[in-house]
């Protein structure tokens, strides 16, 4: 790992486009859209299969977890975790933006049938599946896009100074008792701020916590950890000299981040 943060890709999200372990036969409504189906304004139309057990759908900016098979309108099944039985995690906001709004409707443990316009699928790119697509889709789990902190702007009064400029506050303290050196490796959540308030990162929109060296990470983060037990969670103002340093591409600026330390290995 390269001294650096893995942050979340933002755009078009490939579907495995071929992977399908072996096909599933089509809906008898694959060809068109049906006169029963509810149409949004973008053109996306759908139909609920099974209502879910869930209150509130995900926004633009959420993580969820999803169950899915894809058709073209001839019938011919492009893509399908089912077949392959693994269900796909993923930001919405690395979907094609018919699956994304689509998702956007329904509530955890839906089903719900999507027929997608062209233009809210892969119009215009080479070797995808062309016309509208027609997904079955299954709402697992949402992991909702943290809040950003109030704090965010500036490092504030009652903040906690460490070396070279680093800031921190503890927001939950740990239960453990010791604290990593700079050779181990741990296990954390994080999510990660620009100033302006924007989130570049986060572990919680992955469901799954991220393990990694001190040693291969900014050094806002090697001399951070080093000052938390297991169990605590703190925020960090990182200076942008101990964060990316002006590198192309990466954040910019003084960054923030909120921190769980999970483990200790």
């Amino acid at each position: 790992m390269k001294k650096t943060l893995r942050w979340v890709a933002l755009g078009l999200l490939v579907l495995c486009v071929g992977s399908a372990a072996a096909d599933i036969p089509p809906p008898d409504d694959v060809a068109a859209v049906p006169a029963d189906a509810e149409t949004t304004d973008s053109g996306l139309a759908s139909r609920v299969l099974e209502p879910g057990t869930g209150s509130v759908p995900p926004g633009p900016q959420d993580g969820v977890v999803f169950s899915y098979t894809a058709w073209t309108a001839d019938g011919k099944m492009f893509d399908s975790s089912v077949a392959r039985k693994q269900a796909l995690r993923a930001s919405l906001s690395t979907l094609i933006k018919g699956l994304s709004e689509g998702l956007q409707l329904m509530v955890a443990g839906e089903k719900r049938r999507l027929w997608i316009p062209a233009a809210l699928a892969y119009k215009g790119l080479e070797k995808k599946p062309q016309g509208m697509l027609v997904f079955d889709v299954e709402l697992r789990e949402i992991a909702r896009h943290p809040e950003t902190p109030e704090d965010v702007a500036e490092v504030p009064a009652d903040a906690v100074l460490a070396k070279k400029g680093l800031a921190s506050r503890v927001l939950v303290a740990g239960n453990g008792t010791r604290r990593p050196r700079a050779s181990d490796s741990v296990v954390v959540h994080y999510s990660g701020w620009t100033t302006d308030g924007n989130l570049f990162d986060s572990s919680l929109l992955r469901g799954k916590p991220a393990r990694f060296s001190l040693q291969q990470v900014i050094r806002g983060w090697t001399l951070g950890l080093q000052l938390m037990v297991e169990g605590e969670k703190r925020r960090f103002w990182i200076p942008e000299k101990m964060a990316y340093g002006g590198e192309k591409g990466k954040p910019q600026g003084m960054l923030i981040f909120d921190i769980e330390l999970v483990s200790i290995e």
